[in-house]
């Protein structure tokens, strides 16, 4: 291996999130995979001498653990991007979606610590971000939002669950979750996107791998210079104008829009439709894509130098 190669050390290398990762970085011939033994997975102080040797770590963990691995780090040069969400709120952490704003991108290319965003919270922002920002939405307007995924996202538990052999009846129907309204990601989709308010947000998984829609619903009387659904789509196509894995799809949807429609892409496309009166946007992707470990290596390759969407499916 050549010593100018950046060197990469996933810390929950065998969890969903962390597979994903591995699979993406695989096959680049300009970085190196730091690779702990199966059987030290558990051992803290094997884990630290990975994580201080490496360039760039990645937190795959829990919550907890995640914040117990960032204590770990002693080496000034180590840089992070935390998967979980752990620090998404968090001072001294930069948010990771690059396409919010330049300033989101050039805070992500000089962070020591990244926050991976939750998959939820990508579609929600990235839909909502542009019009708070530009004050089409009011920072204090009570938003509803709702998101179908795939049974990916619950981690390995729910994934063995879906493909038991007997399975119960009710894993073949969509079923709506989080329905004490405190879902994880509202702080994020709260703090990111200037609100005042947290939006009722619910989210609906259902029998098939991977793929989300996460829908924001509308009354245009409520927002501020716009008149249509159109004139939303607009300001949404002008604000990811260039973006190489952003694209806003042209005004209006004919038919049914599939949540899986991106499954195995690292892209997601906004789908802005309505009328005079009201408007729906969403955010169609793969929630183990853009909602997670395509995400991670899209910021990777901002923080090391690298092309922006090396090593990406789009």
């Amino acid at each position: 291996m050549s010593e100018n190669k950046p060197k990469i050390y996933i810390d929950g290398q065998s969890g969903t999130t962390g597979l994903q990762i591995r699979e993406r970085l695989a096959a680049r011939e300009d970085l190196e995979l730091l690779t702990i033994p199966e059987e030290k997975h558990r051992d803290a102080a094997v884990r630290k001498e990975y994580m201080n040797r490496a360039d760039l770590v990645f937190f795959c963990l829990p919550d907890a653990a995640a914040e117990e691995a960032a204590q770990m780090i002693e080496n000034p040069k180590t840089r992070v991007i935390d998967a979980s969400t752990a620090h998404r709120t968090s001072e001294g952490w930069s948010y990771g979606i690059p396409e919010l704003a330049p300033e989101f991108r050039e805070a992500i290319r000089q962070a020591k610590r990244v926050a991976n965003p939750g998959c939820h919270a990508s579609g929600f922002i990235v839909s909502v971000y542009p019009l708070v920002r530009q004050g089409i939405i009011p920072a204090d307007l009570p938003l509803t939002a709702f998101s179908l995924t795939g049974y990916s996202g619950g981690g390995k538990k729910m994934i063995a669950a879906y493909e038991a052999e007997d399975r119960p009846a009710e894993l073949s129907a969509p079923r709506v979750y989080g329905l004490n309204l405190h879902h994880k990601h509202l702080p994020e989709m709260t703090k990111i996107c200037g609100l005042k308010v947290p939006p009722v947000f619910l989210p609906v998984v259902d029998d098939y791998y991977k793929g989300m829609a996460v829908s924001v619903m509308l009354h245009n009387s409520e927002l501020n210079g716009v008149q249509r659904a159109e004139d939303v789509w607009k300001k949404l196509s002008d604000w990811y104008a260039g973006e190489p894995v952003i694209h806003v799809h042209p005004f209006g949807w004919d038919g049914m829009i599939s949540a899986n429609t991106l499954a195995g892409s690292d892209a997601l496309e906004v789908i802005v439709n309505g009328t005079a009166e009201q408007t729906v946007i969403t955010a169609l992707f793969d929630n183990l894509g853009k909602g997670a470990s395509g995400a991670a290596v899209q910021n990777m390759n901002l923080m090391l130098g690298f092309l922006e969407t090396e090593g990406l499916n789009l």
